[in-house]
């Protein structure tokens, strides 16, 4: 698994809307990985991301959901969830494998990664049963660590 320090990899994979997302990883980005869509723990990160989306936004923070989930089981989840960041949809694992995640259970467990310039800066491993808080948390360290001022 990747770990602090780390080069960012190299990834691009749909969006809930089909669309090719290739994140630079210059500015402070967020990339959170999690099991699978419309299941408790998940809809608990997912939820917690999209309430503290304004505040990761104004400090120019871009927020990323990962899970091995199609793009149209996205669609319906972030329609479902009111989800206004990209969830990425990556059913062969590659992103997650670029990120040095098992998915040989046609999974992944629950990480967070922050990444800026070009590097991994931190990496976080919630509770994979509940998450509550994990949002708050990597926006609080991550504003407080990673952006000019915060």
């Amino acid at each position: 698994m990747l770990e602090a320090g780390d080069p960012a990899p190299d990834v691009s994979a749909p969006n809930q809307s089909g669309e090719t997302v290739t994140p630079e990883f210059d500015d402070p980005t967020v990339v959170y990985f999690y099991p699978e869509d419309f299941t408790g723990g998940c809809t608990i990160e997912a939820r917690e991301f999209q309430d503290v989306l304004p505040q990761f936004r104004e400090v120019d923070i871009t927020v990323y959901g990962v899970s091995m989930d199609g793009f149209q089981t996205h669609d319906e989840f972030a329609e479902e969830e009111g989800i206004r960041y990209d969830l990425l949809a990556d059913p062969d694992g590659t992103v997650a494998e670029a990120f040095g995640l098992d998915v040989s259970s046609g999974w992944t467990d629950r990480r967070t990664f922050v990444l800026s310039n070009g590097e991994v800066k931190a990496v976080y491993d919630p509770d994979m049963a509940d998450p509550s808080g994990h949002a708050e948390e990597v926006l609080n360290d991550t504003r407080n660590e990673y952006v000019q001022g915060g």
